[in-house]
């Protein structure tokens, strides 16, 4: 009520979802009676540090030749910042041991009808390797 007594002309509340659906019905039924609307606002997620001009200016420091490290110093960036930042994809997870090519050939012997200890024999893999890579 101190609000509506500072703003009479208040016509629109926003407030974060949580507090929008603890709020009573009573509550917001009597708000809508003054003509003022109660509306949720929908963010998710912490808002970005830093926007799109960051990003082109990495980008263009990294194809003009420039480390990552260089650039941390020359924007006054964290060089975690800068890596997350340069948009190459990372992986989660650990690198493939094989190459595709060589799964590729560990999949067209396979076919080719040798069996898989011999598949192992031939190309100094782990039988183990072989099965998961044919299973995939």
């Amino acid at each position: 009520m101190e609000i509506l007594e500072e703003h009479p002309n208040i016509k629109r509340i926003k407030c974060p979802t949580s507090l929008y659906l603890r709020t009573s019905k009573k509550y917001l039924d009597a708000l809508k009676k003054l003509g003022i609307e109660v509306e949720p606002v929908i963010k998710i997620g912490r808002p970005k540090k830093y926007g799109e001009s960051e990003v082109k200016l990495i980008q263009k420091m990294l194809k003009n030749g420039s480390n990552p490290k260089e650039i941390s110093k020359k924007l006054h960036l964290p060089i975690q910042t800068v890596y997350y930042l340069k948009e190459t994809p990372l992986r989660r997870g650990r690198k493939p041991k094989y190459t595709p090519e060589t799964e590729e050939e560990i999949k067209r012997l396979h076919a080719e009808g040798l069996r898989v200890k011999e598949i192992s024999e031939r190309l100094g893999i782990p039988l183990r390797t072989v099965y998961s890579i044919i299973k995939k």
